[in-house]
């Protein structure tokens, strides 16, 4: 009959109490207390919240990128995979990440039995500089980590010219 949310009111659906949640003399508490959590939340940006709880619930593994005037180094955080579940594709302009990461523990037990699957598929597109030697390319798996290498043209390399800077 009488409902609270005590949440902040942009996650409630309406603050507009019912005629018989008006008279119930817990109302008077019930709307003191959305208030008070309403100014606790208020000012805060709880995007980021809702944010971080979607990104748990799916895999995207961590990746670190670096560049120099020769090659472009990737490495991937791919911890519990081996290289069979990934897909590496190179093309002109990007690289792309592909996989699938399946987990089962089970624990058996005298007198019990638990058992824990997860699932999770994930797809990376990194945007590459032009000027990438696909032929010279390459990708190492080792215990969890995916190193990409990727080599520069003879051509790329001779365009970066640097430009000295002159102080007025």
């Amino acid at each position: 009959m009488f409902g609270g949310n005590f949440l902040p009111s942009l996650w409630s659906q309406s603050d507009v109490p019912s005629p018989q949640e008006e008279n119930h003399p817990f109302f008077g508490i019930r709307r003191d207390m959305n208030r008070l959590f309403d100014d606790f939340f208020r000012g805060l940006d709880v995007a980021p919240l809702i944010a971080a709880g979607e990104r748990l619930s799916r895999f995207v593994p961590s990746l670190d990128v670096r560049e120099n005037d020769k090659k472009v180094n990737i490495n991937v955080e791919l911890p519990g995979m081996d290289e069979k579940d990934v897909e590496v594709l190179l093309t002109d302009n990007s690289l792309t990440l592909k996989g699938e990461k399946k987990e089962d523990k089970e624990d058996k037990g005298k007198d019990y039995y638990h058992m824990e699957r997860s699932y999770g598929s994930f797809q990376r597109v990194i945007p590459l500089p032009e000027g990438i030697d696909a032929k010279k390319a390459e990708a190492k798996f080792k215990k969890g980590i995916l190193s990409i290498t990727l080599a520069k043209t003879e051509q790329t390399k001779a365009k970066a010219q640097k430009i000295e800077i002159k102080a007025e």
